[in-house]
This record gives structure tokens, C-alpha cells and sequence, in this order.
């Protein structure tokens, strides 16, 4: 019986990391789930980049400027005689002519961290806080809170400390009503006495912030889109085509059918197309295979038949005779029919069991040589008086091959009796052994009256059977040389039959060479 063999494979190995997918939808997974997150980073680090030159363009204006402020104010507003002094009034002034309270905050502060001048008070700015609600007419007045220090103040307290050990201090602190502001401190000297301490500061860090978190909106818009995008097209892209594909399946096992009617996948050249094509190559293997079973089912019940018509014939007719010699001629036809059921019973038990056996047994390397050997040594010792001798040449060392060595002596011993029933009295079988490439090829000749030319494929047919006159009713299935070539195309191998002939030109026997595939290196 025609089917396919599944090769059993070795136990696979630890899996180890390859690198990236080769999978076509496994490398567009990936690159549509990294495409978003890189969005996000790049996002990201443009605008830390942004943000922090912001903060240093910010800073070095304000740096130019209070450098101006602190350079005349050192000029203008400093005495060193008797003792190096502040003169407060003219610092001020001079902080009022130079500041932009539009723009920044400017403060001015004496060695003891008290404020001397603030750009705020020339623009009539004051802190402003919610006073306490209203005390009762006649209620106790409460004692007052001892005031606390903001850490907005407590800030600014530390930066103007580090500024009058005599260096410039800038960066970013928190300001109490105002967030974060970029501020510059300077240490105003004389000499090398510091006399006070300039602040200049900008409030619009908060702005600049907010500015960079509205410029990330695009790029999260964006990564969001692209992951919409990658979910959608992952989507139409697999899990649809899988679902339509299960459902195909499920029709197929709730409608029975043989085929399956799956979604116009094929063409496409990713994983899911080779699903397709595999379900599709699956489905009509099944459908072959079914097919085959059903041919086979109907030549076995056709090939019984034929024996049990005549068997039923002769035992009817058994109780009607009363001739001795006759009942004895009806005796040997039973009991022929009988045999030929017994053998066809036998080779049809062996062929459909045939599939599983071969599936079973996993290919592995034999030497052929040695198999002939000893198949051809059984049958020399078993040889009766009459019988053709089986005889062997053409050994030349180990043959190695891949295949299944059980199956494999199955198919040289369906050869031999094939040729044995052919041979004439006197005539022989005869194997030879050789190589052609990575091929080993045995050659199984007879000195029978050889095949006619047009049944040297039919020959390979489920029970077809063209016995020589006076060869044994029923003693011959027709399975044999149908048994042969599919073990051996099932371990790659091809098997084909041929006439030997005469110069004359007169068939003088049949040839069957097997062709099985030689060890790698061997």
C-alpha cells in the first residue's frame, strides 16, 4: 500500500541561542515592538538635550550679564581705605540703572547675607501671602508662630554662602513662589576682601520645562500610533489568517471531507505561507492515502472473492459427487483455496502493517553486504533437491548504507522467491553487490522467461500476477514486488525491473536492481 513514511528523527539537541530570528514574522515582530520604544528613546534624549541646553544658554546670559553688575559695582561701589566697605546706596543705584526686572530677578546681598538691594523693589513687586482669618471681638489673641524658614529661602541662604567664599555659584534651585529658577551668585570684592554677593536669577525654568514636555507629546503620539499600527497589522498579519486556517480545519473534521478549503495563503512567502502549503500537501497526502485504502480495500475483497467462489463452488458440489477420484479432485481444489486465502491473508496483514513498521524503525546505517550474505545463506541451507541455488557475487568489503535493516531483507527475500518461482529446472538466482557513486545497487537476475515489455511497471501493481504454466495455484499473492518497491522508495531508493537478453536478442530472464542510498562518506 502507497503512502507516505514519516522518518523518525533523532532526539533534538539542547536548543542554543542562534541571535535574531530568521522568521520573516518573527523579524517583523520584532522591529514593529522596537520601532515605538525607540520613538520614545530618542524622544527622550533629544529633548534631555534640548532641556539642558536651555538651561546653560540660560545661564551664560545671565552670567554676562550679572558679571557687568558685579564688575561696576566692585569699581564703584567698594572702598579699601581705612577698612574695605560697601557703599550700599551707590551698589543699589547702580543695580537699578543695570537690571531688567522684566526679564530677571537681581538681589544684592553684604557680607552678613542680609539683602542691601532687590530688582523687585524697583519694580514694586512684593511677596504677597494670605493673611490669617480674623480674630473674634474679645477672643485671646494667640502667640504667635515662630516664623520658619522656606527651603526656597534656605536655598538661596546656601548658594549666597558657597558665593561669598569668593567663587561664582550657578545652576537650577527650587524658589518658593516661583518653582525652579537658573540662578548666577557672584561674590562682589575689593581686593580679596568679599564684600557681598550678587544673585541673578531667571524664573522661567518651569516654562522652559513645560515647553520640552509639550515638544514629547509628538513623540508619544507618535509611539502610540506605531504601536496601534504594529498591533493592527500583527493582527491582519497572523491572527486572522490563524483563525481562518483553524476553521478550515474544523470544517474539514466536522464535515468529514477528505480536502480542505484553505484561505488564499499560498502565495505568501512568510511562515504562514508555508503553513498553507504544508496543510495543503497534508491534506491531499490524506486524501491519497484514503484513496489508496479504499483501492486497496476493493482489491483485497476482489482477490478473496475469487478463492471463496471456488471454495463455496467445491464444497457444494462435494455432497453431490460419489466418485471416490472425484471427491479427491474437489478435496485438492479446497484445500489449494484454502492455501491461497491463508497467503493472501498473510500478505495482506504484512502490507498494511507495512506503514507502521517503517515509521517505527528509524533509518540507521547497516552493512548490505553482510545482510545478502546471510539471507543468502539461509535460503542455500533450507535449498531442497530441484530448487534454483541462490548465489552471490560482487562483495568487495562493508557496504555501508542508511535504511532499515529488518524492512530491507524483507525486500531481497520478496526478490528472491519472485526470481526462484520464475527460474526453470537447472536454472539459477543470482545477486550482485555493487557501487555507482553514493549509490550500492544489487542485482537480482533469473533464468526465467523474463517480463513482457509492457508489464514492466505493472508488475510493481497490488496483486497482479503472471505465473509461469505449471507453477502452484495459489501460491503467489501478487503483493510481493508491490511490498518491495515501497520499502525501498520509502528509504530512498528507487527499485525497476528489466529483461536480460540473448545476442540473439530473446529474453533470457528478468533483472530487478534495487538502488539504496550509501552512508555519507562511506
Amino acid at each position: 500500500m502507497a503512502s507516505d513514511t514519516v522518518t523518525a528523527s533523532p532526539e533534538p539537541a539542547r536548543r542554543r541561542w542562534r541571535g535574531p530570528p530568521s522568521s520573516r514574522l518573527g523579524r517583523l515582530i520584532f522591529a514593529l515592538n522596537l520601532l515605538g520604544l525607540t520613538i520614545l528613546i530618542v524622544g527622550a534624549l533629544v529633548l534631555n538635550e534640548l532641556r539642558r541646553g536651555l538651561v546653560e544658554a540660560r545661564i551664560d546670559s545671565l552670567t554676562t550679564q550679572g558679571e557687568l553688575i558685579a564688575t561696576l559695582i566692585d569699581q564703584a561701589a567698594t572702598v579699601g581705605e581705612p577698612v574695605p566697605a560697601l557703599d550700599a546706596a551707590r551698589a543699589s543705584e547702580i543695580l537699578r540703572l543695570l537690571s531688567n526686572p522684566g526679564v530677571q530677578r537681581a538681589r544684592l546681598f553684604d557680607a552678613q547675607g542680609q539683602v542691601l538691594a532687590d530688582s523687585d523693589w524697583i519694580a514694586d513687586r512684593v511677596e504677597q501671602k494670605p493673611l490669617p482669618p480674623a480674630r473674634p471681638r474679645g477672643a485671646k489673641a494667640e502667640a504667635p508662630e515662630r516664623p520658619r524658614t522656606s527651603p526656597g529661602r534656605e536655598a538661596l541662604q546656601a548658594e549666597v554662602a558657597r558665593a561669598m567664599e569668593g567663587r561664582r555659584v550657578s545652576g537650577v534651585r527650587r524658589a518658593d513662589p516661583s518653582g525652579r529658577v537658573v540662578s548666577v551668585s557672584f561674590p562682589i570684592r575689593h581686593v580679596q576682601a568679599v564684600l557681598g554677593v550678587l544673585t541673578v536669577e531667571a524664573g522661567d525654568v518651569d516654562s522652559i520645562i513645560a515647553r520640552q514636555r509639550a515638544a514629547l507629546i509628538p513623540f508619544i503620539l507618535l509611539s502610540i500610533g506605531v504601536s496601534l499600527l504594529s498591533s493592527a497589522l500583527l493582527t491582519s498579519l497572523i491572527a486572522l489568517p490563524v483563525r481562518r486556517l483553524a476553521r478550515a480545519a474544523d470544517r474539514v473534521r466536522l464535515s468529514r471531507v477528505r480536502s480542505i478549503s484553505l484561505p488564499d495563503l499560498s502565495r505568501r512567502t512568510d511562515e504562514l505561507g508555508d503553513l498553507t502549503r504544508a496543510l495543503e500537501a497534508m491534506t491531499d497526502a490524506q486524501s491519497e492515502r484514503m484513496g489508496a485504502i479504499e483501492r486497496f480495500a476493493a482489491d483485497v475483497a476482489h482477490e478473496i472473492r475469487n478463492p471463496l467462489t471456488s471454495l463455496r463452488s467445491a464444497v457444494e458440489t462435494l455432497d453431490l459427487v460419489s466418485d471416490p477420484e472425484a471427491k479427491a479432485r474437489l478435496g485438492a481444489v479446497i484445500r489449494q483455496d484454502i492455501q491461497r486465502m491463508d497467503r493472501l491473508v498473510t500478505d495482506i496483514s504484512n502490507a498494511s502493517r507495512l506503514d507502521a513498521e517503517l515509521s517505527r524503525e528509524p533509518p540507521r546505517p547497516f552493512d548490505l553486504g553482510r545482510l545478502l550474505a546471510e539471507i543468502v545463506q539461509a535460503y542455500s541451507a533450507a535449498r531442497r533437491e530441484g530448487e534454483p541455488p541462490v548465489l552471490l557475487s560482487g562483495l568487495e568489503g562493508e557496504t555501508p548504507v542508511i535504511g532499515r535493516e529488518g524492512p530491507a531483507g524483507q525486500v531481497f527475500r520478496n526478490l528472491i522467491d519472485n526470481a526462484r518461482s520464475f527460474s526453470p529446472p537447472g536454472g539459477s538466482v543470482r545477486l550482485g553487490l555493487s557501487h555507482d557513486g553514493g549509490w550500492a545497487i544489487v542485482q537480482v537476475d533469473d533464468d526465467g522467461p523474463g517480463i513482457p515489455p509492457e508489464n514492466l511497471e505493472t508488475v510493481f501493481e497490488r496483486f497482479y500476477t503472471s505465473r509461469p504454466k505449471g507453477a502452484a495455484f495459489g501460491g503467489n499473492s501478487g503483493l510481493g514486488l508491490s511490498i518491495a518497491r515501497q520499502i525501498v522508495e520509502a528509504q530512498g531508493g528507487t527499485l525497476k525491473a528489466e529483461n536480460l537478453s540473448a545476442p540473439s536478442g530473446d529474453r533470457i530472464g528478468a533483472r530487478f536492481t534495487v538502488r539504496l542510498p550509501l552512508r555519507p562518506g562511506a
